[in-house]
């Protein structure tokens, strides 16, 4: 028999939050720190978890990144102010196996990784989600902006009221098992400063903290540093030749650039303003052309997480839009699947400086409902 809805609290459980137990992932941010206090206030059985992911006398020198020492403090505070248990969990070495490994083999392969994706799926909602169950949680919640609606045949992702703030592309492959547990108490939120607002009401000390804009582990955005930290060598110098084969130039290794990059090629004095279009990593060479180059239209996709109702392969051919980019808006494409888990996407509009490594995610045509992605994997 189906339950009122009135009688559901909150997070969709038929009992009172005092019985509702939930883990909320805190990485000593705004974000989440909102989502636990708010769920403090409103009588939730509220246990919150910070995650260690590297070195804690390294992190306190990384301004800007998050899980550092400095965060998980800071989570700490805001669970003594609201009265909740608070743990920090070591997940140093999961997260080197499972994220900054692989995010190192990408670069040196040539491809753009984006390693938030793979710790959201690897770790966060993998083996915290499961350290919540043994704690004998109902659910998980987390600062992420995206949604999570009920649809017919069960919980559906969307994307953040707050287009400025939506997380969808970093999330899309949250799988549905995954998402009958999840919860996002912020994804309906219309600006970032309705969070800060509701941090300031809740007396939080990290009410007017910084977001942090760039990878934990690459607090300063330089890539190329930290992979030559990790696997030293890595970087072999090589040649910059144009698409016509003109050699044009030397390079200090093919992981200080990407796809679709202008400048800092060092190969001035040109006609024509160049891009890169591909990099060669066993020819150790920078390949470089004209804008135009960067275009594409057909994209292979594998790793494919596949949110929608009916199975992936029950069609030929789904039309939707998919983004390949973060910062990139939706656009139409064509997506025909070649397996449960592979695709060819066909953009309807090419695209430049598609890369191996960043994302594929797929949307509806209309509305806000995320259909779930894959990853990238060579171009044509």
């Amino acid at each position: 028999m189906a339950l009122d809805t009135q009688t559901l609290n909150s997070l969709g459980f038929a009992k009172s939050p005092a019985d509702t137990r939930v883990v909320v992932a805190m990485s000593g941010g705004v974000d989440s720190s909102v989502v636990a206090a708010m769920l403090a206030e409103e009588g939730y059985d509220v246990v919150g978890v910070t995650l260690q992911l590297y070195d804690h006398g390294a992190a306190l020198a990384k301004k800007g990144a998050c899980c550092a020492g400095v965060d998980i403090h800071d989570a700490r505070r805001v669970a003594e102010q609201m009265g909740f248990p608070h743990y920090v969990l070591d997940y140093e070495n999961i997260f080197k196996d499972a994220v900054i490994d692989e995010f190192a083999e990408s670069y040196l392969g040539g491809a753009t990784p984006v390693p938030c994706i793979r710790c959201n799926e690897r770790v966060k909602f993998k083996d915290l989600l499961e350290t919540a169950k043994d704690l004998d949680a109902d659910c998980m919640a987390t600062g992420h902006y995206i949604q999570r609606m009920d649809g017919e045949t069960g919980p559906e992702l969307h994307s953040a009221a707050d287009a400025n703030r939506d997380q969808s592309y970093f999330l899309f492959s949250t799988t549905p098992e995954q998402l009958s547990y999840l919860r996002f108490p912020l994804g309906h939120l219309k600006s970032k400063a309705e969070t800060r607002a509701l941090a300031a009401k809740y007396g939080l000390s990290v009410a007017d903290k910084p977001d942090s804009q760039d990878i934990c582990f690459v607090p300063d955005g330089n890539y190329a540093s930290v992979i030559e930290k990790l696997r030293p060598g890595a970087a072999e110098p090589g040649e910059i030749v144009h698409a016509d084969g003109r050699k044009l130039g030397t390079h200090k290794g093919v992981i200080h650039y990407t796809i679709g990059q202008r400048r800092g090629l060092g190969i001035g004095g040109l006609d024509e303003p160049l891009y890169v279009v591909k990099l060669d990593v066993d020819a150790k060479q920078v390949v470089v052309g004209p804008k135009e180059m960067l275009a594409t239209r057909v994209i292979p996709v594998r790793e494919i997480n596949w949110l929608g109702d009916e199975p992936f392969t029950s069609r030929d051919e789904w039309h939707l839009k998919v983004k390949v980019r973060s910062t990139r808006p939706p656009r139409d494409a064509i997506i025909r699947p070649l397996s449960d888990t592979t695709a060819e996407v066909e953009l309807l509009t090419p695209e430049e400086g598609v890369s191996p490594g960043q994302a594929c995610v797929f949307y509806a045509p209309e509305g806000s409902r995320i259909f779930g992605g894959g990853w990238i994997w060579r171009g044509y």
